[in-house]
Formats: C-alpha cells, structure tokens, sequence
C-alpha cells in the first residue's frame, strides 16, 4: 500500500501543473460515467421476452415500477394508433435524446484526457529545451522536462482508456434500450389495433392486369 502511495505521490509530483487538471477531469468524468451508466442499466427490462412484455402490455400493474409507468403512459387516453406512436416518439425524445446528450458529454471528456496529456509533454519538453540552451550544467533541469513530459504523457492515457470502457458500455446499454422500447411499442400496436379496426396508413400499389398494360390500384393495407 506504501509503494503504490508513493508512486502516486512521485507521479502527482514530477507530471507538472497538467496533473492537476488531469485529476479534476479525471473525477468529472468518472462521475459523470458511473451516473450514465446507473441510469442506462436496464438490463433486466431488456431481457424480457415477448410473452412477458405482452403480459405487461394488458397488466400494467404486473410490470416493474418504472415499466408500469410507461406502460400506462402509452395507453391512457389513446383515440386511435397513431396516439400510441405519438407516445413512444415522446418517449425516446426524452429519455433516450437524455442518454445520448450525456454520452455524448462523457466522450467529449474521455477525448480531453489525452490532450492534457499531449499538453503536459509540450510542456515537459519546453523546458527540456530551455535546460539545454542552458549547457551541460542543467542535467538536473533535462531529466525533469523529459520525466514531466513522459509522465503527463502516461497519466493521460490511463485516465482516458476507462472512461473509454465506460462510455461503450453506457452506448451499447443505450442501445438495448432503444430495441426494448421498439418490441414494447411493437407489442402495444399488436395489442390494441383490434380495438381500433386495425387501419394504420394508406399506401398506393402498382399492378398490372392481362388486360390493361398498367393500372394504378389505392388499397387500404391492415398494418
């Protein structure tokens, strides 16, 4: 425990003033992380199978809390399918634009930590020139460019590479989210269009007949 005391204190020491930067963005992003990927965790609503969504879909008091909630959302005051879509666009809109401007936050993040990297090596190497301008009198002053280049180059990408883990993980959750929230919709529709006779849009089809060379034929198509 000394040792890695010690190495954390040689390392905060020798990296320049970027490593105070680099611990402050280190602590936001891993914050900002831990809360994304808190609130993108669903992974036991996105396992459901069908037949369990279609039981929350016609109970939604036997669905989790926040399911139920949706649920009831989607299916309160509805006059008709398309009052469904409206509710899941107003769904995705909110939560899930929420989780992409967040994810978006954390690699914007995840990106500046090597570049405080990048910034303490110019740094660490100004010096290094300077020093050498100098003579050979200013070893002492080149180690220590050269080591705070070096080490601020090094802290930047071990500050960058979890943030990195935790942003794909949060996007690929985010993801599930989005394929849960289409089968749930999906399940919505199959659920209520016999009330509503089933007539979603109207679409025109080209056929052609023996007798006629071409014919245009406007179908009312069950979705």
């Amino acid at each position: 425990m000394n040792e890695i005391l010690q190495t954390m204190w040689h390392t905060w020491t020798t990296g320049g003033w970027v490593m105070a930067a680099m611990v402050l963005l280190a602590l936001v992003m891993y914050a900002s992380a831990a809360h994304l990927m808190m609130t993108a965790y669903r992974r036991g609503l996105t396992r459901a199978t069908d037949v369990v969504l279609r039981n929350w879909v016609a109970k939604p008091d036997s669905a989790p809390a926040s399911v139920s909630e949706l649920v009831r959302y989607t299916q309160d005051e509805i006059q008709s399918i398309k009052d469904i879509e409206g509710r899941f666009r107003e769904v995705e809109a909110t939560q899930v634009s929420d989780l992409d401007r967040r994810i978006a936050f954390l690699n914007v993040l995840v990106i500046s930590a090597p570049l405080f990297g990048l910034l303490g090596t110019v740094l660490g190497m100004l010096l290094t020139f300077k020093a050498i301008g100098m003579g050979s009198s200013a070893s002492e002053i080149i180690a220590k460019g050269i080591s705070e280049a070096l080490v601020a180059t090094q802290t930047g990408m071990m500050v960058a590479v979890p943030g990195l883990i935790m942003a794909s993980i949060a996007k690929r959750w985010r993801n599930e989210y989005v394929a849960f929230l289409a089968r749930l919709e999906s399940i919505t529709l199959r659920h209520f269009r016999p009330e509503f006779h089933g007539m979603t849009r109207f679409f025109t089809r080209k056929t052609e007949t023996a007798t006629t060379p071409k014919a245009d034929k406007t179908e009312i198509v069950p979705a």
